[in-house]
């Protein structure tokens, strides 16, 4: 089968190199956001694609007879797009996504809508590890009265000023290290997106153990569409498709 992926995860990763293996033609679609990213097998894509009507053009003339959305769990707006496209195209269409973190009775987590309200929520004086990647940080390096601590990827492309200092790395991260960073600069808020998954689930537990407070940036609604929560469940989604199309 002639699939379409749109990657930007680990799992997107894994998923398109299992489908290469299964001997499909795939294309992985990469927004173009991280200038040097993992790249699957298969063909690439980077860039976007105007709008609804131009990934419906994509796919139309690349012929594509799958579309799996492995973007990440905020990537709403190209979420919205995949599932627009695949309705009105009545292509066979699936959501590989991780399932949302679930807070235990020993954590202390507040819920909040975006990155505008989790600033709100820091006091003055908190020491804070940001892992909500390099984008859209503004609102909360703008909180001076703070020692604020990003980790991304990739360095921000904004100037940042002296209260912030910037950590560069990429997951899987191990809790032992994410303990030893907590403790030594005496972290007392982890802002996070609920992004899910078990790359990066060891600050959650280390925020636990040293009682720090976790303010969660929950996740955007997106269209309904059929979702499963692990690559070998999505391999197995598409041969059975292919299975049934024989």
């Amino acid at each position: 089968m002639r699939i379409l992926v749109f990657g930007g995860t680990g799992e997107a990763i894994d998923l398109a190199n299992g489908l290469v293996r299964q001997g499909h033609q795939v294309t992985t679609s990469l927004a173009g956001r991280t200038r040097k990213p993992r790249l699957p097998n298969g063909h690439i894509h980077t860039g976007g694609f105007g709008g609804t009507q131009g990934l419906i053009d994509f796919i139309s003339r690349n012929g594509f007879e799958m579309i799996i959305d492995a973007t990440h769990p905020f990537a709403a707006t190209m979420s919205t797009h995949i599932v627009d496209a695949g309705v009105e195209m009545n292509k066979p269409m699936l959501r590989l996504t991780r399932e949302a973190w679930q807070a235990s009775v020993d954590d202390h987590w507040n819920h909040v809508s975006d990155i505008e309200a989790a600033a709100k929520q820091l006091p003055a004086d908190a020491h804070v590890l940001v892992t909500v990647g390099r984008q859209h940080i503004e609102p909360l390096v703008l909180r001076t009265d703070c020692k604020i601590f990003v980790r991304a990827i990739e360095h921000p492309e904004v100037i940042l000023p002296s209260h912030v200092t910037v950590i560069l790395e990429r997951p899987p991260f191990r809790l032992s290290d994410e303990l030893a960073f907590m403790r030594k600069h005496e972290i007392t808020h982890l802002v996070s997106k609920n992004a899910g998954g078990g790359q990066t689930a060891a600050k959650l537990e280390a925020a636990r153990m040293v009682g720090a407070k976790v303010i969660m940036i929950e996740r955007p609604l997106l269209p309904e569409a059929p979702e499963v929560y692990s690559v070998d469940a999505a391999l197995q989604f598409v041969a059975d498709h292919s299975a049934s199309a024989a």
